[in-house]
């Protein structure tokens, strides 16, 4: 049985290509701005809402740029989705609850252990109890979010990734956005378009999960956390359905294996549409994991399987979380000209499944923070510090620290982090009275057993058939990777030039282990013919497949931004 560390074959970040001296050549080019805030989703809306607001309240303007990578709101936002409506409370005291853009309060709620063949039902943990938050499509908060920020005059520029930020000695002043129009050699095209600059007094970072030019200023500026930030990768589909489901779902258990943290949830959206979704710690042991494929199963377990009889899957989507919560914390997200909100920093508490709030929040501190340092005519960490303080006293950072260990004590598997987790729950946080240690995803050996992941239902039309029995390859139930970019809406051209960095050794089993890890087929691991002299398999890349998840950057090839819009196209996510 081989084993595999991801971490040695995992190249560096590219900081040559991420840290800019301002001024440098190759913007075609540039506009000045007061505040430029990376990142289109709550965190970056929230807080350009709150600085526009504040502005006008004390009779002043702001020039204030949101940059998007994706080509309209909304498109790369994808999340659960149950909202803690407390952060929309603050941002729009003058709204009632019925006004935001959710779905319908939680009424009724159940969480399961699985087996293969059958559930127990458990008393819902109280981290987990839902009752007076909403069901929510995060596409549709960010659109919402997004018209609000516009009708205060904030300028939103979709289509825009930022894949560089500017520097002058340690402040950043800004970013460069990355080109487009370039062809499969990553040479200008007909359609090419040169990157620009925007420069800023303060740029906010809230890229989301995994978002690069935080981690690159974080290792510029040598800013560490306690523990390593983790992550787990989400799976979700939206199916229309015959049968309404009545209440919102957790469950734990089948089909992950026992060394492997994770659960999964369905949500009811409208009376004939859930999402579906699986999610699963990357710190998991066995390297044919493939938690796409797992999700094809879950849906043939007697729980799901009656909802989604008869019906369609209408969207695909995949997404990266942050798990590390209290002790992943970088030690300071502010510095010179520079403060990081939302899911970059790691603002979601896994016990609670919550993260769309504490997104929120930030970005409120981090806009008050911003216009109080514009107003004293010092954007450096000496002002920009009291976000830090603002977050650090604020029920973010008390709520993560409240849970500071229980996800983390799931490191030795399902049953052990349970029995220990309860005793968290019991003691608010007491026990056991220090930090758990974690390594980076990473850096956990993996084992790859001889052969291939097993469950691989077929593409193609028959695969997305309508009303075919659940779970058989080629039904309505099991759907392939390549359909499932599909019903991502992914539309990236096919002659984009691959944005993923791969390591110098990649190994027959590293490639397995890459074609299993990723959920949208990028990554394809070919066998070479027998008797082939000096026989290795092929890793084949499938560039234009992938959906930023970010999966990859976090156990594999580095991820780095395409050109503006492509992706994946979420329309109710």
């Amino acid at each position: 049985m081989a084993e595999i560390v991801p971490a040695k074959h995992q190249p560096p970040l590219p900081m040559s290509q991420l840290i800019l001296k301002d001024g440098s050549e190759g913007a075609a080019d540039r506009m000045e701005l007061d505040v430029l805030i990376v990142g289109a989703g709550p965190a970056g809306l929230a807080c350009a809402i709150e600085l526009a607001k504040i502005a006008k309240t004390d009779g002043k303007t702001l020039s204030i740029g949101v940059l998007e990578k994706s080509a309209a709101l909304g498109e790369h936002s994808l999340s659960g989705a149950v909202v803690n409506p407390r952060a929309f409370r603050d941002l729009f005291p003058e709204l009632k609850d019925s006004d935001f853009p959710f779905r319908d309060p939680v009424t009724k709620e159940a969480v399961y252990l699985l087996t293969a063949d059958g559930r127990w039902r458990l008393p819902t943990p109280p981290t987990m109890h839902n009752k007076r938050y909403y069901v929510a499509s995060l596409c549709e908060i960010v659109r919402w979010l997004g018209a609000k920020a516009e009708e205060l005059g904030v300028n939103v520029f979709t289509g825009f990734p930022a894949a560089s930020l500017l520097t002058e000695g340690s402040r950043v002043v800004g970013v460069r956005t990355a080109a487009s129009g370039l062809d499969r050699d990553g040479k200008p095209g007909s359609g090419y378009a040169a990157p620009n600059d925007l420069t800023a007094k303060v740029t906010a970072l809230a890229e989301g999960t995994r978002g690069l030019l935080g981690q690159a200023w974080c290792q510029w500026q040598g800013v560490t956390s306690d523990n390593p930030q983790i992550f787990a990768l989400g799976v979700k589909e939206l199916w229309e359905t015959k049968q309404p489901l009545g209440r919102v779902i957790h469950t734990m258990g089948w089909p992950l294996p026992s060394d492997a943290f994770g659960g999964s949830f369905m949500y009811p959206l409208e009376p004939n549409l859930v999402a579906l979704g699986l999610v699963v710690g990357l710190d998991y042991k066995d390297a044919n994991l493939d938690v796409h494929g797992l999700l094809q199963q879950l849906k043939q377990h007697p729980l799901f399987r009656p909802y989604l009889e008869g019906g369609e899957l209408v969207e695909w989507g995949a997404k990266t979380i942050p798990e590390g919560g209290y002790w992943a914390l970088p030690h300071r997200r502010s510095g010179d000209g520079v403060v990081i909100l939302g899911d970059a920093a790691g603002f979601v508490d896994v016990p609670s499944l919550k993260g769309i709030h504490y997104a929120m929040q930030s970005g409120m501190y981090a806009a008050r923070t911003i216009y109080r340092a514009l107003t004293a005519g010092d954007p450096s960490i000496r002002q920009l510090c009291e976000y830090d303080r603002l977050v650090n006293h604020s029920y973010i950072a008390k709520d993560l620290y409240r849970t500071r260990n229980m996800r983390l004590a799931f490191k030795d598997g399902f049953f052990l982090g349970g029995i220990q987790a309860a005793l968290m729950t019991v003691t608010r946080g007491i026990f056991p009275g220090w930090m758990y240690g974690m390594h980076a995803d990473a850096e956990v050996a993996r084992k790859l057993t001889p052969g291939t992941p097993g469950f691989r239902p077929r593409a193609g039309p028959e695969g997305a058939a309508r009303g075919s029995p659940l779970g058989r390859p080629g039904s309505a139930g099991a759907i392939s990777k390549v359909d499932a970019v599909f019903k991502s809406g992914n539309a990236t051209r096919d002659t984009i030039p691959t944005h993923l960095i791969i390591g110098k050794d990649v190994s027959a089993e590293v490639a397995r282990f890459y074609a299993a890890m990723c959920p949208a087929g990028v990554y394809e691991w070919v066998e070479a013919p027998v008797g082939a002299q000096h026989a290795a398999p092929l890793l084949r890349i499938n560039a234009p497949n992938c959906v930023d998840c970010k999966a990859t950057d976090v156990l594999g090839p580095r991820w780095t931004p395409r050109e503006g819009g492509s992706g994946p196209k979420y329309k109710r996510m």
